[in-house]
């Protein structure tokens, strides 16, 4: 892993792939453990999350579903402050074991507006399942069921996670260089 530019910006390396591998396979034996015997759906927050919500269902041995969802709350570095449905849920979740998989938790406003709406459909659980969490960043009580990494409130790249557009296919995660 090297330095790597996007756009205008530099980043280095922060998260090695092999880390982020052995990682999601933890999360998904405790996730195996804690949900056997049930059939969980996982709700996958697009486009972030695409990348660990397709590795960690590759290591889950019990019966699951999953499906997609499009919120959107970033431009550029920064939050707007806003967050937007692009695509919806189809799924009744009326008694179902829910997994939301969530690429990063920052600020928790985009999971504070979305999981009221999940709620109101009366799922048995409601679990999150987030690869990165920022704990300095967090203003909203997120609690995260299944955690992958704790990170400094720093802007990351790869894995999933974009500059405008660009960098989700990076294997790794790397972070912002400031005033490279």
């Amino acid at each position: 892993m090297s330095v790597v530019k996007v756009h205008d910006k530099e980043f280095q390396p922060y998260i090695g792939a092999t880390e982020l591998q052995l990682r999601i396979q933890e999360l998904a034996a405790q996730i195996n453990k804690d949900l056997a015997g049930e059939r969980p759906l996982f709700i996958a927050i697009l486009n972030g999350s695409f990348c660990f919500a397709a590795d960690l269902f590759k290591y889950l041995t019990i019966d699951a579903e999953i499906s997609f969802i499009k919120l959107v709350s970033y431009k550029g570095t920064k939050s707007t402050g806003n967050v937007v449905t692009a695509i919806g849920l189809d799924e009744d979740l009326y008694g179902r074991t829910v997994v939301i998989l969530e690429d990063i938790v920052d600020t928790g406003k985009t999971l504070n507006q979305f999981l009221p709406q999940l709620e109101h459909q009366q799922p048995k659980k409601l679990l999150i399942a987030a690869l990165l969490t920022k704990p300095e960043a967090l203003v909203y009580p997120i609690k995260i069921d299944y955690l992958g990494f704790s990170v400094p409130n720093k802007f990351l790249l790869g894995y999933g996670l974009d500059y405008d557009g660009l960098g989700r296919n990076l294997p790794e995660i790397y972070q912002l260089i400031e005033n490279a």
